[in-house]
């Protein structure tokens, strides 16, 4: 009987492991999507100094062509003081919100 429930045990451990790693074979990869007409933004934030670049690139294909490619670029500081210059905030880890219209 111990046997049989150790077996029981090692085959559902077994089917786990393997559904868990072939979930992520299903999840898409942004290259492989199809761009025959699409929009594509892709958003960073780069440190120099005490400055903080956000750099946005987007490119739109219409047709299976590249139509237009365009870069913006917005220089904010690093750090922010508060009132009374009490309490600092980074800006360097501050979260991206997106909004599609």
């Amino acid at each position: 009987m111990k046997k049989i429930y150790t077996l029981v045990v090692l085959l559902g451990l077994f089917l786990t492991i393997t559904s868990c790693t072939g979930s992520s074979r299903s999840q898409n990869n942004l290259a492989t999507l199809d761009k025959k007409s699409a929009r594509e933004v892709s958003l960073k934030s780069v440190v120099v100094g005490d400055s903080i670049f956000h750099i946005t690139d987007q490119k739109v294909w219409a047709n299976g062509q590249l139509i237009i490619e365009k870069r913006d670029t917005i220089k904010t500081v690093k750090e922010v003081k508060g009132w009374n210059n009490e309490q600092i905030t980074t800006l360097v880890k501050a979260p991206i919100y997106v909004t599609v219209e």
